[in-house]
């Protein structure tokens, strides 16, 4: 039976060239293409910062490189939140609305709740279905992370398109499994079926060949080094004095042996400024931003990982994307509590180690654990170990299923 040709607009908040993008949102384009006519269109919004026109050449050269597969890439400019960013949000909606009818556009496909709040505007006047992906809580966790306050009109407005949006949507992918009963508990609204699909990684571009690759070892001058890599954010939903407190903890145990690897866009200069706070000598530090395509072969040069997440009580119900790739390069992760799924798997099955609290003693009980997991397990033996868990829990297999299942549904 031939597939019905359907166009579709993928609305995000995020810039098209960081992580959340690329490794978020395209890779399932790419599955979702593969589940509608070849004819069918996909338009990808995007709000891109200042980093997009930084790297302007290289990005205008991917965005074409997807327009030979029918997929295209929508540029706006990022405004932070405010009046001019609430005006420009509205002129979106407007010219959204046109475009939705010009293209004909059949389906609206949101990533995470932000975009989703528009994508319930523009279904609500268009009629077009609305598919909600990667649902998880955005507004609670910037009240629990003392970002917002409960009378603060962006908490208000977010939370409130939160629950209209999923009343609104045909379908609903959560993040994590446990964001079904707790949307039905705080939002009040309970959907015919949710599917479940984890924050997933590509197991072919994170795997043993990237492990330990002598060039970049012998060029960060890393051999006989204990490497801890951290490839993410500080502030907002990550912590950021507790993590710098971890790492001087860890220098004190491992002394010159201990190594940062940062993979990160922060200046030199920002994150030198917590390294002296803290006390951890500079040398100690190496910063990379590296393109995706080159994250595996750094992050491979490490010894364990930390998913420094503020353990939030909303936190249970997302999912860290890094921690997929993590596990596929065979790295035990340091963690805190109650973070998705992943702070129980690591804690059960003896791969990394669960920060129980955010005290010297809690990061020195955590760093003794890694160390006996290095003492005792060969590089190959955790990867062997660990890289199972990626396969389980991370493997595209689960998000081709959900697709599937959606688009053999809606189209």
């Amino acid at each position: 039976m031939s597939k019905t040709k359907k166009n579709i607009l993928v609305l995000t908040s995020w810039s098209f060239d960081d992580a959340l993008i690329q490794t978020y949102t395209l890779p399932y384009l790419l599955i979702i293409k593969k589940q509608i006519s070849v004819k069918s269109k996909i338009y990808l919004f995007t709000l891109n910062k200042s980093s997009f026109f930084h790297n302007i050449i290289e990005n205008k050269s991917q965005i074409k490189e997807l327009k030979k597969q029918n997929i295209y890439v929508l540029t706006k400019k990022y405004k932070p939140f405010g009046l001019v960013a609430l005006i420009f949000y509205l002129i979106n909606i407007l010219n959204l609305i046109w475009f939705c009818n010009f293209k004909k556009i059949e389906i609206i496909h949101t990533w995470c709740t932000p975009a989703g709040g528009m994508g319930y505007l523009l279904s609500l006047i268009t009629g077009k279905k609305l598919i909600l992906d990667s649902f998880e809580p955005h507004a609670l966790p910037m009240i629990e992370g003392g970002t917002w306050k409960k009378k603060n009109m962006a908490f208000k407005l977010l939370f409130c398109l939160e629950r209209k949006q999923l009343k609104k949507a045909t379908e609903v992918v959560c993040a994590n499994s446990g964001m079904i009963s707790h949307s039905q508990s705080i939002y009040k609204v309970s959907k015919l079926r949710y599917f479940v699909k984890p924050a997933c990684v590509d197991l072919n571009l994170f795997s043993y060949k990237n492990i330990k690759l002598k060039i970049l070892e012998d060029e960060l001058l890393l051999k006989n080094k204990v490497v801890c890599v951290y490839a993410g954010k500080f502030g907002g939903l990550y912590l950021t004095n507790e993590t710098f407190q971890f790492l001087k903890v860890a220098y004190d145990f491992w002394g010159d042996q201990f190594r940062v690897l940062l993979l990160s866009s922060y200046s030199f200069e920002e994150i030198k400024y917590y390294f002296n706070k803290e006390g951890i000598p500079i040398n100690v530090l190496i910063l990379k931003f590296v393109n995706h395509n080159k994250v595996a072969d750094y992050m491979g040069l490490a010894d364990f990982a930390i998913c420094p997440m503020k353990p939030l009580p909303s936190r249970r119900y997302g999912t860290p994307i890094k921690n997929g790739e993590y596990w596929a390069l065979g790295l035990p992760i340091v963690i805190t509590n109650n973070i998705s799924d992943d702070s129980d798997i690591i804690k059960q099955n003896n791969i990394g180690s669960v920060l129980e609290e955010l005290n010297s003693a809690a990061y020195l009980s955590s760093i003794l654990e890694i160390e006996k997991l290095l003492k005792t397990n060969t590089r190959d033996e955790l990867y062997s170990k660990i890289r199972p868990f990626a396969e389980k829990y991370r493997n595209y297999s689960i998000a081709e299923n959900v697709y599937r299942i959606i688009y053999n549904n809606v189209l």
